[in-house]
């Protein structure tokens, strides 16, 4: 992380006349993150204890104490995000990065966030959720006035539930969310909660969305429905951390959404219960045993297990073009289609013409094909059997036996106990060639169709 200031001393525009002036006489540093990597959970050095939450692919904003007020300094700022390796795109954010940094505070705590525009236009900052003064709650025109570029606003408020929120813009905010102006928001108990357990494992993330055209870096803003790049918190697979837990801790996964489409978040090998939302805890009797649940646009889902079976188990959407790198939408089914023959007369007009979709799409996995400068393929991603053919919206959750309490270190690939794997079939093969196919129309019992014969007219077919 790098500090910087940005004008100090200078004048500010407040959001409301209630902040005091004597609070602004010296902005706070504003903290800045360079890294894509997921940084340690932040041990809150003042103010009331807490659990502290691990952002995947993130990191959570420091703050400093100011006559008993928390006050944090978030700078909206073009950024440039790693969304995989090599793979870069150009994106608007908060403090070096998108999404921006974690805020983390407790029950009861009096807050004071100062937001620096760096963007080319004006912005506000929304804090999805929260309970706090209409003229605090950031939609430029109806609650406040835009922040102009190079300005610096005051937000001031208490968090008065516990839960998991968002921050994002209300302004021009078709573009500026399409670019990944976003970040979270978590309010820890201020004591034992009855509906908030204790765990020893708490992450959270938000899903993302971006139009990204191969070899461009920018994302189409306008773009409604054909979006090409889905992101757990900016980044893509193999470029999201696991999730990595001990044996038996319990375990909290915030999940976000601030794309334009719902997300069925899947996990293998355990149940979970929703156990919150942004609009606070689930009561217990409403809770259910769940292995997915579908986080819809704008929501908050608070997923809560016990992690007891071992190994590398699978967290991802359900929405198979989910799990995908940057897809060409327009591409034809090829399918069972006999390219004998033609492959070479093709490759004489283009050299670089390979054959692809005849069997299906896993060769995609294994493929070196060409591409574009800067662009992430369909399929990526190695595991200790081979390709795992996944991309976007998908990650690992790993349980290991041996883990220390505070170790979120990547531990590796699971080592099966012998016996667990499974194989190949060496016995009898079964008495029949595969794949076998039948053509259209000669299944048995398959309905036919024809075209009578010519009849005379007295016969009632003249027309």
């Amino acid at each position: 992380m790098q500090r910087r200031s940005f004008f100090t001393g200078a004048a500010t525009a407040v959001a409301a006349a209630s902040v005091s002036r004597v609070a602004m006489a010296a902005l706070p540093e504003p903290v800045i993150q360079a890294s894509a990597d997921t940084a340690e959970p932040l041990t809150p050095p003042n103010g009331r204890p807490y659990h502290p939450v691990v952002t995947l692919n993130g990191w959570t904003c420091p703050w400093r104490m100011n006559a008993g007020v928390k006050e944090f300094h978030l700078v909206a700022e073009p950024v440039v995000r790693e969304v995989a390796p090599g793979f870069f795109v150009n994106m608007w954010g908060y403090n070096g990065q998108s999404p921006g940094p974690t805020i983390e505070v407790v029950e009861g705590d009096r807050v004071r966030i100062f937001v620096t525009n760096r963007l080319p236009e004006h912005t506000t900052v929304h804090w999805h959720g929260q309970r706090l003064p209409n003229g605090m709650d950031g939609v430029a025109g109806l609650n406040q006035p835009a922040i102009p570029p190079g300005k610096t606003f005051v937000y001031e408020f208490e968090a008065r539930r516990p839960g998991t929120f968002m921050y994002h813009p209300h302004a021009d905010e078709m573009v500026q969310m399409a670019m990944g102006m976003m970040g979270l928001w978590i309010t820890h108990p201020k004591a034992r909660h009855p509906l908030i357990a204790e765990v020893q494992r708490d992450y959270a993330f938000l899903l993302a969305a971006y139009a990204v055209e191969p070899g461009a870096a920018t994302p189409r803003v306008n773009e409604m429905t054909d979006f090409n790049i889905w992101t757990f918190n900016s980044r893509a697979f193999p470029a999201i951390s696991p999730l990595v837990a001990k044996q038996g801790d319990r375990v909290r996964i915030r999940v976000g959404n601030l794309t334009m489409t719902n997300h069925p978040i899947h996990l293998h090998g355990h149940e979970f219960e929703v156990t919150g939302t942004d609009g606070g805890p689930v009561p217990l009797t409403a809770r259910w045993p769940e292995v997915t649940t579908d986080v819809a646009v704008g929501q908050m889902r608070q997923l809560e297990l016990v992690a007891d079976a071992p190994g590398d188990w699978s967290l991802h959407c359900h929405k198979s073009h989910h799990t995908m790198g940057a897809m060409g939408h327009g591409v034809p089914t090829m399918i069972g289609v006999d390219h004998q023959g033609l492959v070479g007369k093709i490759q004489k007009i283009v050299p670089d013409y390979m054959l692809m979709g005849e069997r299906g799409m896993g060769d995609m996995g294994s493929m070196q094909m060409p591409l574009p400068d800067n662009t992430f393929p369909m399929m990526t991603g190695q595991g200790p059997f081979g390709n795992i053919e996944m991309g976007g919206m998908f990650t690992t959750f790993k349980v290991r036996s041996q883990l220390g309490a505070n170790d979120y270190r990547d531990p590796g690939w699971y080592r099966h106990p012998k016996g667990t794997v499974a194989y190949e079939w060496q016995g009898a093969p079964l008495d029949a060639q595969a794949p076998r196919q039948t053509a259209p129309g000669t299944a048995p019992g398959a309905a036919s169709v024809h075209k009578p014969e010519s009849l005379p007219p007295a016969a009632g077919h003249a027309h």
